[in-house]
């Protein structure tokens, strides 16, 4: 299963930490529980750097570990695709 079709199948506890995770790493312009799921976070402050520490938080919450696979820039571009490797990595 690829994270484009397991997008589908992100819960809504996956999605609340991810927001949670955003909301104290991503830096955001934006408040994270405000923010589309499939919104830029890119275009809405989100660096490199921000980027590990959201992954990790989200790795802590969730007792997960993203796979390797999935470890690029587009991944973590929108809440959606976050959700959804992290549930690969469950």
């Amino acid at each position: 299963m690829t994270a484009a079709t397991s997008v589908a199948l992100a819960t809504p506890t996956t999605e609340l930490a991810v927001r949670r995770a955003l909301a104290d790493h991503g830096r955001l312009s934006t408040d994270a529980m405000d923010v589309a799921s499939i919104a830029d976070l890119y275009a809405l402050g989100l660096t490199s750097h921000a980027t590990v520490n959201v992954m990790l938080a989200v790795e802590n919450e969730l007792d997960v570990e993203f796979p390797d696979a999935v470890l690029n820039r587009s991944t973590f571009a929108t809440i959606e695709s976050i959700a959804a490797a992290a549930e690969l990595g469950a």
